[in-house]
């Protein structure tokens, strides 16, 4: 799919057929005007719009990257007669189970031991077995069951069919406004390549789009400083999902080609931004709220015209958003 490890127009167009298509995923709201709605101060001008993932029927925009995974797999791995493998801190490792579940596949997560415990309780509910690592350690873990056991892993990033189906949410952007900034969650960098990626080949070269990383977790931002994928063995962030310890390879030549760089937010930026879009009605998780707070808190380097933030996932418990709230005084 696409060409040398990158989209093309015609692995896009397939990839938003069978997401569109798919009854495992919806086509998600523009929240249009957040700026008269109270949710942020931006210069006049400025219109900036909300990309409602956390809308998606998993809860995330990660239902998007599977379907299309799902679709490109090889008929060992939609058969059930290979066991499955993955990584997650959460939402790709829910939607996992959720297809694996639907499929009568069993599947395996490995998630590290800073995520929340919820996600693993939620995970093992729908039917996936739950092994805890800690984060440097998640690959090796991966790679040790591949070769003892056989499991076949579908990674939760690094791999063109779900860029490819990520590609569908900037398709979905363009189809109602033209914009002139788009900001992406970035984790491993998949949603932030799909998007990018969809975002030119559509048309729209001038639009300036940047992933948004929390700063103790800044792999893609490294990996464009030094010109390759780079690890970070400390990540960690109150946003979990965006605190893998590696940026994709292959994520890494999307956002190298496709975007325009990289904003960083401190974990109390984070958590600020979270809490202005509970208070305005909105239930969104640390890791979805991060492209909001970069406009939020004037991070973007040339706001202008037709913004639009992708709100990547909603996926929390009002427990967690309490302790949340307490731990940053907010």
């Amino acid at each position: 799919m696409g060409s040398g490890e990158l989209l093309d127009a015609k692995a896009l167009d397939q990839a938003c057929k069978v997401v569109w298509e798919s009854p495992d995923c919806v086509r998600t709201p523009l929240l249009k005007n957040i700026e008269k709605l109270g949710f942020v101060d931006v210069p006049e001008g400025v219109q900036v719009h909300l990309k409602l993932e956390n809308m998606q029927l998993t809860g995330s925009f990660k239902s998007r990257g599977v379907a299309s995974q799902m679709a490109q797999a090889p008929e060992e791995i939609v058969s059930g007669k290979k066991q499955l493998v993955t990584i997650s801190a959460g939402n790709y490792g829910k939607t996992f189970a959720y297809f694996c579940k639907s499929r009568g596949i069993q599947g395996n997560v490995i998630m590290p031991i800073t995520a929340p415990d919820s996600r693993q309780t939620l995970i093992e509910k729908i039917g996936c077995k739950v092994l805890r690592v800690p984060t440097a350690d998640l690959m090796m873990k991966v790679n040790q069951l591949a070769k003892e056991e056989g499991m076949t892993f579908l990674h939760p990033f690094d791999d063109v069919s779900i860029i490819a189906g990520y590609g569908s949410v900037g398709a979905e952007i363009v189809d109602e406004v033209k914009p002139d900034v788009v900001l992406v969650c970035c984790g491993g960098g998949g949603l932030l390549s799909g998007v990018a990626a969809s975002i030119r080949l559509l048309g729209y070269n001038e639009c300036k789009i940047y992933g948004v990383e929390p700063e103790t977790a800044n792999t893609m931002q490294l990996s464009l400083q030094s010109g390759e994928a780079a690890s970070l063995s400390t990540a960690h962030s109150v946003a979990a999902g965006l605190a893998p310890p590696f940026a994709g390879k292959i994520c890494y030549k999307h956002a190298s080609k496709f975007a325009d760089g990289v904003i960083t937010l401190s974990d109390s930026e984070i958590a600020a931004a979270t809490k202005v879009l509970y208070q305005r009605g909105l239930l969104v998780e640390p890791s979805g709220a991060a492209a909001f707070g970069a406009v939020m808190f004037g991070k973007v380097p040339d706001l202008r015209g037709t913004v639009v933030a992708v709100v990547t996932g909603g996926n929390a418990t009002p427990s967690e958003m309490a302790e949340m709230f307490e731990q940053f005084a907010l």
